[in-house]
């Protein structure tokens, strides 16, 4: 079984309390507060680790994480040491590996609207490869370059037309999508780039399918359409591409239905359809994100409030919610969780684990059954690695949390937590409205 495929870290051990990465986690939640997000080390190697090996047989592999997934420097740190590229989609992911002393030649930036100056910064910053996705954004960063009197090494990501059974938001390789080019639209940007755009040298194609990925053939279709466009361009245009990005996607194990493939699943779906086509081996970009961190990753919280509605459900507060982790609120996202302090205990009831937030809607997990719960215990969502902390808000004004790393009974800050002033350091009162002293 590949780590993907665990609803917990591979360190989780249930004694006394729960103990993640030799770590005692009520004792963390004592000692830095909740709620905390919480990232297993050893899990986070161990995923990295899987792919590498998974993928040993096909010479011409990068494996980039997919930084959206969890961008901070700690964390960028440990997948620079397991050998992984970065596919980054902001000026302050770039910014944050660059910081992190990331070799820049292994980074690619992608996104759908990338503003003048943050194709400024990533050209400042060498990145590696830009994965281009529209006219516009083609016609601003050959501009760009010449201006700077560079070149830049360019994918172009298309939209290979094939959908996949997850969450509407979080599919992207449908034709009706707003990432890159449709494919009846490539001659017409292979044709400018050759033609016009000087300072673009074009190495390959980039497609991305999707997230949360349970089915493996849409890997083996993507990679067949994308082989094919390339062998069609290159005889039209008598160019050489060689490099194909397949995005990433590949599903995790949120709860006890989840059947997310292994990680071996997806390299042989990948290298045999491969190996269906007597061509010369491309170099092959996949950007694993969800499936790197999201098992490494728990988020601990404390229990307040409790409502029992009559004859209706059971709701127990806790002290976080859709600030902190806004995917059930936008996803109808599902999630396992203990009771940290009582992991021995026998579950006795059902209930609703609500958020702390102004919003009905603020509910973490609907009915789950759990040891009868009393305020000041700890409750351990698991698998909030991947989209947790890279999403939350300060909404209702509230400090965002701290993020701790763990690993050999050893804890330390990879994210401070946030303070009442951190929250107002960027308001202003103009001098008009200011009260006289």
């Amino acid at each position: 079984m590949s780590t993907n495929q665990s609803i917990k870290p591979i360190t989780a051990e249930e004694k006394e309390h729960l103990m993640i990465g030799g770590c005692d986690t009520v004792e963390l939640a004592k000692k830095y507060g909740t709620p905390l997000y919480v990232i297993d080390e050893a899990t986070l190697r161990g995923i990295c680790r899987d792919y590498k090996e998974a993928f040993k047989d096909y010479k011409n592999i990068k494996m980039m994480y997919a930084s959206k997934a969890l961008c901070t420097s700690a964390i960028t740190r440990i997948l620079d040491e397991e050998g992984f590229g970065f596919d980054t989609v902001s000026a302050g992911e770039i910014y944050t590996v660059f910081k992190a002393g990331v070799d820049m030649a292994n980074v690619l930036f992608n996104g759908n609207n990338k503003s003048a100056s943050e194709l400024e910064l990533a050209i400042d910053c060498k990145v590696g490869r830009f994965s281009v996705d529209n006219f516009y954004e083609a016609e601003l960063l050959n501009r760009i370059a010449e201006e700077k009197g560079v070149n830049v090494d360019i994918l172009l990501r298309i939209t290979p037309g094939i959908e996949c059974h997850t969450h509407d938001y979080i599919q992207t390789g449908q034709i009706d999508s707003k990432f890159g080019f449709d494919l009846s639209q490539a001659d017409e940007i292979v044709t400018l780039i050759t033609e016009k755009y000087k300072n673009l040298n074009l190495k390959g194609l980039h497609a991305h399918i999707g997230s949360q990925i349970f089915e493996l053939k849409s890997y083996y279709d993507e990679v067949d359409i994308l082989v094919k466009e390339i062998a069609r361009i290159n005889e039209k245009f008598g160019l050489k591409l060689n490099e194909m990005n397949i995005g990433g996607g590949l599903g995790v194990k949120y709860t006890k239905d989840d059947t997310p493939p292994s990680v071996n699943d997806l390299a042989k779906a990948v290298t045999d359809a491969m190996h269906k086509y007597a061509v010369e081996i491309p170099t092959i970009y996949i950007e694993p994100g969800r499936s790197i961190v999201s098992t490494a990753g728990v988020t601990l919280y404390t229990v307040g409030s409790s409502k029992q509605v009559p004859e209706g459900r059971k709701y127990v507060a806790v002290d976080g919610g859709m600030a902190d982790n806004p995917r059930p609120s936008m996803y109808q996202a599902e999630y396992t969780a203990q009771v940290a302090n009582k992991i021995n205990q026998a579950n006795e009831e059902t209930v609703t684990i609500a958020g702390r937030y102004c919003e009905s809607g603020d509910i973490l997990i609907n009915e789950i059954n759990l040891p009868k719960l009393e305020a000041g215990d700890i409750l351990c969502v698991y698998n909030t690695g991947a989209y947790n902390y890279s999403m939350a808000s300060n909404y209702n004004r509230v400090e965002k949390p701290a993020m701790v790393l763990v690993n050999n009974s050893q804890s330390d800050i990879i994210v401070y937590r946030e303070t009442l002033d951190n929250l107002i350091s960027h308001d202003n009162i103009p001098d008009r409205l200011r009260k006289n002293d």
